[in-house]
């Protein structure tokens, strides 16, 4: 399966990844430019903050009240914000789209 991750000028990094992992692991794993993932996925620092494209967004659990405070302690955040160590990939979420915060890049 693939994830695919945008960074705030445009350019896209198409990583290949295994149902199970966190996108945030997938990133990291993959040295994805803007994505530091710096607590390993403990949901403690938001630097894997990252833009869920609106129609994947659908298809995601909503955010736990945990995710929901550490982002309103990021910069940028929009409708669709997400902490990507939260998304675990399914099969379902193969061509996932994720767009980097410009204040990570």
């Amino acid at each position: 399966m693939q994830v695919i991750f945008i960074d705030s000028e445009g350019m896209k990094t198409t990583i290949t990844a295994a149902p199970g992992d966190s996108v945030m692991h997938c990133a990291t794993a993959h040295l994805v430019p803007g994505l530091i993932g710096e607590c390993g996925g403990a949901m403690a620092c938001a630097t894997c903050h990252g833009y869920v494209g609106a129609d994947w967004s659908r298809q995601l659990p909503p955010p736990s009240t945990q995710e929901r405070e550490v982002l309103s302690g990021c910069l940028d955040v929009q409708p669709h914000s997400r902490l990507t160590c939260q998304i675990t990939l399914t099969a379902a979420l193969d061509g996932l789209t994720i767009t980097l915060p410009a204040s990570q890049t």
